[in-house]
């Protein structure tokens, strides 16, 4: 194939949040499954410290070079004194066709990368700057849930300023005796903890604190089943099949060490047998979710199903993971859709929602003498 033809693509993974290894598994997947005859494919590693490296430099880690000494060497090559030198590597981003964004958690998920993009004027893989954020923020998300109608546990919203005002007996009264603290803004379970004792409250507070200024106490829901579900699209999105997490008995809930550290107590079933009424209901809510939201490209929307068959939303993710174990590409490998597959049409959807928006119309009309004879034209 004329390399002319090729889309020139744009990987960035890495990112500072805790979820910085995770990402880069997620990268080095997403690569190896894209089709070299039809994708030029640039690498940028956004380190720890929020420095992208060039595509040299980033490629020399995927082979294995220690991240902190290629980092260290490239940012001597940088004037630090440029208030741009954070991303100045980006400058190769001319020749970008479409950006992929696979930076799991802060700066990827949350609305600041997906910015950037559009500054640059480029396509770019997954939902834009205000459908990132609002989903990100799990308190943003269950307010937006609930106003349409869409079903979600009871929560509470602990803050510095008021958190002298919630004490567990407090709590308690309000969502029970057994209750879910996360940080508001984070992922893959980290700093989330379950509390049923004052003890166990005071601990999980604390610790959550530490990833936000924000923290969710939420209702836990009785001998809930965790199910999942990928959602692909635009404006007429499709609902993968769904699929169940079955973690050990010993484990509370489906934490960071079991998603990514030692996951060999956990069992997956994709796609997993529920009554057929149920199914719809949860393939129903994941598409209500996805448009209450402004949702583009993906997203994988996890649910709670109580021991009563009753499903609630628990998180939505933009940019879910992409590792071995992840679910949004084995629920579409399940649906039919295959890896490569997936990627080219992640790819396309990016490419057409870049096309619509850049449908409207941003004309002004100046303030000056002449401002009269002014006249407002749309974009063709």
């Amino acid at each position: 194939m004329d390399t002319k033809s090729k889309l020139h693509v744009g990987l960035l993974f890495g990112g500072n949040s805790s979820e910085h290894d995770v990402s880069k598994r997620s990268a080095h997947n997403i690569y190896d499954a894209m089709d070299k005859d039809r994708y030029d494919v640039s690498l940028f590693l956004l380190t720890r410290d929020g420095f992208v490296l060039s595509d040299e430099a980033s490629r020399r880690v995927f082979d294995g070079e220690d991240e902190l000494e290629v980092a260290a060497e490239e940012q001597t090559k940088v004037d630090a004194a440029n208030p741009l030198a954070p991303i100045w590597n980006l400058s190769q981003a001319k020749n970008i066709d479409v950006f992929f964004p696979i930076i799991h958690g802060n700066l990827g998920e949350d609305g600041t990368i997906q910015g950037l993009f559009r500054l640059l004027k480029k396509p770019f893989v997954g939902s834009g700057v205000l459908a990132s954020a609002v989903s990100f923020d799990k308190d943003m998300t269950k307010q937006v849930l609930t106003a349409h109608g869409i079903r979600n546990t009871k929560y509470l919203v602990l803050t510095p300023e008021n958190r002298a005002d919630f004490d567990y007996k407090t709590v308690q009264a309000k969502l029970g005796d057994n209750v879910f603290i996360k940080p508001a803004n984070q992922g893959s379970s980290v700093g989330i903890h379950k509390a049923g004792n004052e003890q166990e409250f005071e601990d999980g507070i604390e610790d959550a604190f530490r990833y936000d200024f924000k923290v969710l106490v939420e209702q836990t829901i009785d001998g809930p089943e965790e199910v999942e579900i990928s959602i692909l699209g635009n404006e007429k999105p499709l609902a993968s099949k769904l699929g169940a997490i079955r973690v050990p008995k010993s484990d509370v809930f489906y934490d960071y060490n079991n998603k990514f550290v030692d996951a060999s107590g956990v069992t997956f079933e994709v796609p997993v047998t529920l009554p057929e009424n149920l199914t719809k209901e949860i393939t129903q809510m994941g598409l209500q979710t996805y448009a209450a939201l402004g949702l583009k490209g993906m997203a994988r929307i996890d649910y709670l199903v109580s021991k009563d068959g009753v499903p609630y939303v628990g998180e939505v993710n933009t940019l879910p993971g992409f590792t071995n174990i992840s679910l949004y590409p084995q629920l579409w490998q399940a649906t039919g859709i295959s890896y490569e597959d997936l990627i080219d049409r992640l790819i396309s959807y990016a490419m057409n929602e870049f096309n619509y928006q850049d449908e409207l119309a941003y004309d002004f009309i100046p303030l000056d003498d002449n401002s009269a004879a002014s006249t407002y034209k749309p974009k063709n």
